[in-house]
């Protein structure tokens, strides 16, 4: 969201120092505030990549965000975990330098950053989502987060693709309506469909329509395969030739694309409840005038104060 931010927001905002830039604060503070106003959670999350590109991810698909690397002299996301890639990622100068200062504040308002060394921030997602005591709404432009969706459990995504102020409400339906599979399909389709925005080839020739189709026929992943391998099959000799040439592949993508939702904080519910006040007041204040964020700081506090 800070990058969606980032490039969404002037670059010409800046810190009272004149050089700082401060766009991506700004504009992650607004939608902050847009989303708590439009929906009143009772808890929030801010959820961190501690690791963007998870070791075990890599091992079994070295292409998972290769793209992505860093080279030398490129600047690198701040991470929070305790042995953070030195590999980085490739991010805007102008972006960099705002991480620390949207940690700062979102610690003074006492919004909870969770991360988890050697996971990503869709994996913390999975986990709160299939482990929260109450409904759901994750936000995210991350088609892969749809596997997630639960309408038995009231969780869904607010997907903000097309912007946070013309997003989309995605549950079940919507997703069946879209792309003719239900969410626990999801792992399955994206892997046979493939994201080169993640490094994931994807089956050479097999695009969406014809995932779907394969998965409306036979399920799931496996059963495809099995379907492909029986004598008498109705898989065509053309889709079962791209199959077997993608079986290494498809025998580790899924557990790629798949989000955790198992992982342990050392934080409970209520370390997430919505705080109707800063929890640093003073700090948010000096924070606020130091960045010089003017009327993105009386949202966020206007959103916060109308929640609660």
């Amino acid at each position: 969201m800070y990058f969606r931010a980032f490039f969404g927001v002037p670059g010409s905002f800046r810190a009272a120092d004149g050089t700082t830039p401060v766009n991506a604060v700004r504009g992650l503070l607004d939608f902050i505030s847009r989303l708590v106003e439009a929906y009143s959670p009772t808890h929030l999350a801010c959820c961190w990549d501690n690791d963007w590109r998870p070791a075990w991810r890599v091992a079994l698909v070295p292409s998972y965000k290769t793209h992505r690397v860093a080279a030398g002299g490129q600047s690198i996301v701040p991470s929070m975990a305790s042995s953070p890639d030195t590999r980085g990622e490739v991010v805007p100068n102008d972006l960099a330098v705002q991480v620390p200062l949207i940690l700062a504040v979102l610690d003074s308002l006492g919004l909870a950053v969770i991360g988890k060394d050697g996971y990503e921030a869709d994996d913390v997602i999975g986990t709160l989502a299939a482990t929260a005591p109450m409904p759901v709404d994750v936000v995210t432009s991350d088609r892969d987060l749809f596997q997630v969706i639960d309408d038995e459990r009231s969780v869904r995504v607010l997907y903000i693709a097309r912007g946070v102020g013309n997003h989309e409400r995605v549950d079940g339906a919507w997703l069946q309506q879209k792309y003719g599979i239900p969410p626990a399909a999801y792992v399955d389709y994206a892997t046979l469909r493939g994201d080169a925005s993640d490094g994931l080839p994807g089956v050479a020739g097999i695009g969406e329509k014809t995932a779907a189709s394969l998965l409306t026929s036979y399920g799931s992943l496996a059963g495809i395969l099995a379907a492909a391998s029986e004598p008498k099959t109705k898989i065509s000799a053309a889709i079962r030739s791209k199959l077997a040439a993608a079986i290494d592949y498809l025998a580790v993508a899924p557990t790629v694309v798949a989000v955790a939702r198992d992982l342990e904080f050392d934080r409970d519910w209520d370390d997430l409840l919505l705080p109707a006040e800063p929890r640093d007041a003073e700090r948010f204040g000096e924070l606020a005038e130091l960045l010089e964020l003017s009327g993105s700081a009386d949202r966020i506090l206007a959103s916060l104060r109308g929640a609660g």
